[in-house]
């Protein structure tokens, strides 16, 4: 199948007689990581294929999610490293700007100080402190999944060197004039007191109120209908929609603000549906995205009424009120005026919170550092218009487009202490400097540098490119970039990836950061449901991994993986993987008991028997099969076959019809075993890349060599032998009916049974051995009486049942069965035969008719089968 040069020793046939998993995978990984079989040599002619880990939060630990997409990069990597390739698998992690301040906030709060009380340069020294001692525990976590990464290649994104790759990016935006400042509406969050990025915003239903308000007297007047009725203290306007018949005589007019001495005028705007509520909105352009798209439309002021802590700053009673204590007075005054037109509570609606402290976000009008998305949102668009990059699957390319096609400028600043601080320094003459890496920042009196840091974002959208030594043209550089394939979930599709587009093209002049996006789905519990503490089914993959080996953990995870498909996963799999590993190591162990070896070169064809052929044609399609699967993404697919091939083929047919071989010994004997050891020699290859804790345990006993991580990938080679397949799937079908023929008489699996086997001229004449083995079938013996023959396959099988089953009771069962078979077939044709049923019923219904129609038919055929073949009194 493939040549391997790694240096062998004799092979070994001790194998503990059970796997335990927590004993062999510390060691295996341990060995793996000390040989440097997962660094990568840029000096290496062999060709790259690059993958980069999404960098998990230096604050975080392994949750399913992660334990998943790992599992496939991981997968993917191994596979390539055996084909040849210089594979590089890139780790690191996030400094995760708000999460990760939030940590040491919180550890401060316990000894009663806060970050002011350090101030900012103590602070952050106190955050490295943290990541010191606390920070990137999920490495430990990710080397107990197998994680095959380039540990010494590990980055972080405040390393020295990817600080230099954001200063850089950010002088070169802003030289170019893709960065600017300016104010605008962002997600604010009051109690982390920063602007927050969408993607650190979770929206939930919660329970607020729905209050209408009538602006204006008398016919100068009209009613608005809000969820948060203290922004009213900051309306501009009202808008209408300018075809809105109801409101064309206030256009252009003023009318009175509610609770204040200000008139606000009355504006036209297509933004507004006139079907929704009463057709008019309050415009607050300080504290709302589309009201403040409206204000610039018509040169609205911006009236902001709310500082950083949500806290009314409006003058008048309301002042240095928290915004949802303001709610509840302004509705009350309102009410108290005679304003309040409906109520409505509880009022459920979408409400965006912070992704870290829960808190309510707030819309809030502030001055903050912009990316000019357009030219490198279209560059992103093309990069996969144009095929230089592929989605996979391509039914997610829709939902990249409409996202980079309609991209808005970015928020890239963050009012933290934590982060890239903003590289702009400012002077006592408003002067603006933005300083490069290698430049010296302005000194003197009145200068001073932007407070802010960078969102988290912008630093891993240089990933695939800053963790190879960019801006420096290193070795690492010109060998892993662009790279292979980027592994990650569609959820942050556009958070993410999308920047990764952008910065990648506009950095390395015009080379995309990777040749295919292979996007996934989110892993779910076994009913299909969220992940979520709130429903209690969060599960620790770590608590699996000690209980059933980590390699049934990511079987598991692997076998449910289709392409941008959520995974649902539950605790049953993961043991049912649990056996399929069990069953691999009881399987080979047996194997190794009885002959398996991989000496020597295969026996030529003649000398194999026609059981040893089909194996090796059935393993040869399955090579094939496993590689279109793995150029595919199609993981689930890949696994499934892996799991049949080795467990119904190879495990309940190849060894099972092999075993009579083994015990006669003899010459043949040997030749099957040196089969079975090519078998599972290349089935464990195959497994390796899923299961590589056992696989490596296993191959190393059967080869003798030094790992199977270094091993060739198997290569199909070509050998295919139709006829020995349909002879094998003849002898399969004989063996099948039978053992459903004993099943239905309620005969037990190893009760014996005397039998006459006609064989004829069949090729099956050759298996007559391991047919009877198979089915627990003695000779005939004196005294033979087939009270049952089953005509099968081309053959005969003949059985004297007397004495073993109730004749009697059997005919009278099967006789009831096969009375209600034909009751619900006659029902079913009844209905397919009434053309006015037809008429009327869905197609789904009559196709669920049709179908019990030809499952009756079975069962009538196979009932009567049974009674003709039940011994006659």
């Amino acid at each position: 199948m493939t040549e391997n040069t790694q240096q062998q020793t004799a092979p070994t046939t001790e194998l503990p007689t059970q796997y335990a998993p927590a004993e062999v995978e510390g060691p295996l990984y341990e060995r793996w990581v000390e040989r440097g079989y997962f660094e990568a040599d840029a000096k290496s002619e062999k060709p790259p294929y690059t993958i980069v880990i999404p960098p998990p939060n230096v604050t975080g630990s392994l949750h399913l999610g992660h334990a998943f997409e790992h599992t496939l990069i991981d997968a993917l990597t191994r596979r390539k490293r055996m084909q040849g390739f210089e594979t590089l698998w890139q780790p690191g992690m996030d400094h995760a700007g708000i999460a990760t301040q939030n940590v040491v906030e919180r550890e401060l709060a316990k000894e009663g100080k806060s970050r002011h009380d350090l101030g900012r340069e103590a602070f952050v020294e106190r955050v490295w402190q943290w990541k010191a001692e606390s920070g990137g525990q999920i490495s430990g976590q990710m080397k107990r999944l197998g994680d095959g990464v380039a540990w010494s290649r590990e980055r972080f994104t405040m390393d020295e060197g990817l600080s230099q790759a954001v200063q850089t990016i950010f002088k070169k935006l802003y030289d170019d004039e893709l960065i600017y400042r300016a104010e605008r509406i962002i997600n604010w969050c009051p109690r982390c007191l920063t602007a927050i990025s969408d993607i650190e915003v979770e929206y939930q239903d919660d329970d607020g109120e729905l209050v209408s308000i009538r602006y204006g007297e008398d016919e100068d007047s009209l009613v608005v209908a809000t969820t948060r009725a203290e922004t009213m203290l900051g309306d501009t306007a009202v808008a209408v929609h300018p075809d809105d018949e109801r409101y064309r005589h206030l256009v252009g007019k003023r009318i009175k603000l509610p609770l204040t001495d200000r008139t606000i005028p009355v504006v036209a705007d297509t933004h507004v549906d006139p079907e929704f509520g009463t057709g008019a909105v309050k415009v607050t352009p300080a504290h709302d995205p589309n009201d403040f798209e409206i204000g610039q439309r018509h040169d609205l002021p911006n009236l902001a009424v709310m500082d950083e802590r949500a806290v009314i700053t409006a003058h008048g009673p309301f002042q240095g009120l928290d915004r949802l204590e303001a709610r509840s007075a302004i509705v009350a005054a309102l009410r108290a005026e005679g304003r309040i037109v409906a109520e409505k509570r509880p009022y459920t609606h979408s409400v965006g919170h912070c992704s870290r402290c829960k808190t309510t976000i707030e819309p809030r009008l502030s001055m903050q550092w912009w990316v000019k998305v357009g030219p490198l949102a279209q560059a992103a668009g093309d990069a996969v218009r144009d095929g230089k990059v592929t989605i996979h699957p391509q039914e997610m390319e829709k939902r990249y487009f409409d996202w980079v096609d309609n991209l808005h400028d970015w928020c890239i600043s963050r009012q933290l202490w934590w982060g890239h601080r903003i590289p702009v320094w400012y002077g006592p003459d408003g002067e603006v400097v933005c300083v490069g890496p290698d430049e010296q920042p302005p000194s003197g009196e009145g200068w001073h540098q932007d407070t802010d840091v960078l969102d988290t974002w912008f630093s891993s959208g240089l990933w695939p490119f800053s963790t190879l030594g960019w801006p420096e043209r290193t070795e690492s550089l010109a060998k892993f970039y662009p790279n292979s394939v980027l592994v990650t979930g569609y959820d942050i599709l556009f958070f993410w990836v999308a920047r990764m587009m952008m910065f990648g093209l506009y950095a390395m002049d015009g080379t995309p950061p990777f040749h295919t996006i292979a996007l996934h789905g989110m892993v779910r519990d076994q009913n299909g449901k969220k992940m979520s503490k709130s429903f209690g089914n969060v599960v620790n993959p770590l608590d699996w991994m000690d209980e059933y080996g980590s390699d049934a953990v990511r079987f598991t995870l692997a076998n449910g993986a289709n392409p941008g498909v959520d995974v649902p996963i539950g605790e049953d799999w993961v043991k049912a993987s649990r056996n399929f590993a069990n069953k691999i190591w009881n399987a080979t162990r047996f194997a190794l008991m009885n002959g398996a070896t991989i000496e020597g070169d295969l026996p030529p064809v003649e000398r194999l028997s026609a059981t040893d052929r089909w194996i090796l044609s059935r393993l040869n399609a399955t090579v094939a099969q496993v590689d279109a699967y793995y150029e595919d993404y199609q993981f689930a697919k890949l696994s499934d076959a892996l799991y049949h091939f080795a467990w119904d083929e190879v495990f309940d047919w190849y060894v099972e019809l092999s075993k009579t071989t083994f015990f006669a010994g003899g010459e043949q004997a040997k030749v099957s075993g040196r089969v079975l050891g090519e078998v599972l020699d290349v089935m464990l290859r195959l497994l390796h890349p899923i299961v590589p804790f056992v696989t490596e345990a296993l191959w190393t006993t059967l080869t003798g060599r030094e790992s199977v991580v270094i091993a060739d990938w198997p290569k199909d080679s070509g050998f295919r032998d139709p006829a020995a397949e349909a002879e094998i799937e003849n002898l399969q079908q004989v063996v099948t009916e039978v053992r459903r023929f004993r099943a239905d008489q309620g005969l037990q699996p190893g009760q014996k049974v005397p039998a006459r086997l006609e064989l004829g001229g069949t090729a099956l004449a050759a298996h007559e051995a391991a047919i009877r083995q198979l089915l627990r079938l003695q000779p005939e013996g004196e005294g033979f009486s087939a009270t049952a023959s089953l005509p099968v396959g081309g053959a005969t099988v003949a059985l004297d049942l007397s004495g073993t089953i109730d004749v009697e009771a059997e005919r009278k069962r099967l006789t009831k069965d096969l009375a209600a078979a034909e009751k619900e077939k006659a029902q079913a044709n009844g209905k397919l035969g009434n053309e006015a049923f037809l008429a009327k019923a869905p197609d789904n219904v009559v196709e669920k008719i049709r179908t019990r129609l030809a499952k009756a038919d079975e069962d009538i055929a196979r009932i009567q089968a049974q009674l003709a073949n039940l011994p006659q009194a």
